[in-house]
Order: C-alpha cells, then structure tokens, then sequence
C-alpha cells in the first residue's frame, strides 16, 4: 500500500528543495575554485556559505552560531543548522555601522567594536531576527579610518581586549595609537596592555600559558622583502614592541630609529612574510586535526598590495615548543594563483567540531577546513 498523494506532493517538494539547494551549493563551489586550495595530506576544504559580504572576524558561541563583523556595515550571524549536511542560514543582525568589523561573544552577548566604540547586543541568540537596539560599553575611541578595524577578543582575564592601530603608514602617535587595550565587560577600568603596535588584526592566548600572542601588520616602502609582518608574543602588561623606531626586531626605521634603538623594545616572537598581510590568528584547540597541530598558530595572511610580486593570500601554521614559536610555514595555499588572487583570506576560527573556518572578504564566504584520516 502507497502513501497518500497529498503525503506524496509534500515529499515531492521536499525532494527538489534539497535538490536545488544542492545545484546552488554546486554553483557557488563551481564559483569559487575551492579545488585549487593545497592542504597537507587528510585535510579538505569545504564552502561554509558565500553568502556573507565583506566577511571578515568572527566568533562563535558555544551552541555554534557564527557571528561575522565587516568593513562596510553589516553584522552577520550563521546560526548552527539542525542538518549538518545543510548551509548555515545567514541573517543580517545589524546594519549601517561604521566599519564593525570586531566581534565577540561572552554570556549570551554579543559584543561588537567600530572604530569609535564598542557595542553589546544582549540575549542575542534568541533575538536573530530582531536583535534591537546595542547598548554602548565604551567610546570614545580614534574614529580614524586608517588602520582604524578593531579586533575584540576576550582574555583568559575575562577582560575585553581591542587593537587600536595607527592611522598612518609611519608616525608617532600619542596613546591609545599603536596599542592593545583591554577593559572590563561593562566597559569600566580601560587600560592600555602592550604599546608600540602598528596595527594589530588579530590576537589570541596560549591555552597552555594564557599568555597573549597578537600579528602585527610590518610598515611599507622598504622594499619588497623587508620589513617583515610580526607575531608576537606578550606574557605580562606594559611591554613596547617597537613600532615606529623599530621594524622586525633589528631593523631601525629610516627616519625614527635614532630615537629608540631596537636593543631597547621588544623582538617578535617570529618573523612573518614581508608585506603578507597577517591578520587574524588563533591557537588550535580542537581534536578533529591531528595531534601535532593541537595548540599550534594558524594565520590569516590576506595577502600584499605594494610588492611587485604578490605575497601572503594563505593561511600558514607556527608551531610552537615549550611557549615559544619554534617555525613558520605555508598551511593552506591557492587563492593566489600566478598574479592573480580570487580570495582574501582574514580571519581563522575554531569550531566546537574541531573544524577551522577561514573568512574571505574578497569572495564574501566562509571555507570549512576539516580533516579526516587518509589511511
């Protein structure tokens, strides 16, 4: 005995549903040459979704949702999908703010930096379609657009932290220029953490030593190989990583470096590629990867604009021995193909199943990077 018709039509229906969404997912990985992507043995990359513009940070709740912060206004959130096989949705949860390109959630909230201010969005979760109206943590911050794309990220402290880049390629600036800051939740108790930063785009803390590692941007005009980016490395408050005086730990600045000599502040703790770009960074703390890469740094490079041959468009792995980075090398390669680059990675994320998504302002997506045993 069949099923009824009506049961039949629903189920019809149901079927092409699934169907045309699997030709769109098709069509936008056909888009988007996801195949040319090179990873280590037993590594993949997927398509997350295409469908967030400008996507740049992110974080994530503990129930999965993904949250995404841009340069151009719109804040979005990917809420986990009931069907791991499906695309998450994407939801607009604010429009028309200046460059949000900071996200952070602590507590149900979700907190999000423009240049000037930082802002909370409570309850969010349950509040997608119609979040309402932030309330204000803290402002007063340089609105400057010049390096002026904060980052937020909460400590092992459960202090807020945020960079605060200089609007200039080399200067000397007054706090807070140059400087990672941190304030308590409510937006009390604002302090400078780390100076002498040129533009931080991503920070994150050693799991193991809950010490603060943060990329910092090299300036421009030295050449294509010299200065290079920066990781470094901060385990206490108060340190001075050299910016404008000193570049990559041993090179003076031209027109600066007399004033403070590099013996003075602080090295990195590894030197990235000249002009790559390396924004956001996080340590490895899931158990899908293998083990060597368990509390290991991955790297959004998104890529160069002043080399006479392009650089960076990559995410590259420093491992790291006893708290202390001990190599540097390419970890997934292939949005540059020859001259041309057809993404951008920005930022790299954690996700509670242990993959390691990857923003892309330049395709407006989001790639899973997932692994699976090849043997």
């Amino acid at each position: 005995m069949g099923y009824p018709r009506p049961v039949r039509r629903i189920a019809a229906v149901l079927l092409l549903a699934l169907a045309a969404g699997a030709v769109v997912r098709a069509a936008a990985e056909r888009r988007l040459p996801l195949d040319t992507i090179r990873l280590p043995p037993g590594f993949r990359a997927s398509l997350f979704s295409d469908e967030v513009p400008g996507a740049r940070a992110m974080a994530v709740s503990p129930g999965g949702t993904v949250f995404v912060g841009t340069a151009s206004g719109n804040v979005y959130a990917l809420p986990r999908p009931a069907d791991p096989a499906k695309a998450p949705a994407v939801v607009v949860i604010a429009r028309g703010l200046h460059a949000p390109n900071g996200v952070a959630f602590r507590g149900g909230s979700l907190y999000v930096a423009e240049p000037e201010r930082i802002s909370r969005f409570d309850d969010i979760e349950r509040h997608l379609a119609s979040p309402g109206r932030p309330t204000t943590v803290a402002d007063g911050f340089p609105s400057e657009t010049g390096h002026g794309l904060r980052v937020l990220r909460f400590g092992p402290d459960n202090w807020l932290y945020m960079g605060i880049g200089v609007p200039c390629n080399v200067c000397v600036k007054a706090d807070p220029y140059g400087t990672i800051v941190r304030i308590r939740p409510n937006g009390t108790s604002r302090e400078i953490f780390a100076r002498g930063i040129r533009n931080s785009v991503g920070f994150d803390w050693d799991p193991a030593t809950r010490e603060l590692w943060f990329t910092d941007n090299g300036r421009d005009w030295l050449g294509d190989d010299a200065p290079p980016d920066e990781l470094n490395r901060a385990p206490k408050a108060g340190m001075n990583f050299g910016f404008p005086y000193c570049h990559g730990g041993d090179i003076p600045d031209p027109e600066l470096g007399k004033l403070h000599p590099c013996s003075e502040l602080t090295p990195p703790e590894q030197k990235l590629g000249a002009h790559v770009a390396s924004l956001g960074m996080r340590f490895y703390t899931g158990a899908m990867f293998p083990p060597e890469y368990r509390g290991q740094v991955f790297i959004a490079e998104h890529g160069s604009w002043n080399r006479s041959r392009k650089a960076g468009y990559r995410v590259t792995l420093v491992t790291v021995k006893g708290g202390r980075a001990a190599g540097y090398r390419p970890f997934a390669e292939g949005w540059l193909q020859g001259e041309r680059a057809w993404g951008r990675p920005v930022d790299v994320q954690v996700m509670p199943d242990g993959a390691l998504l990857v923003s892309d302002d330049a395709a407006g997506a989001i790639y899973r990077i997932s692994y699976e045993d090849p043997r």
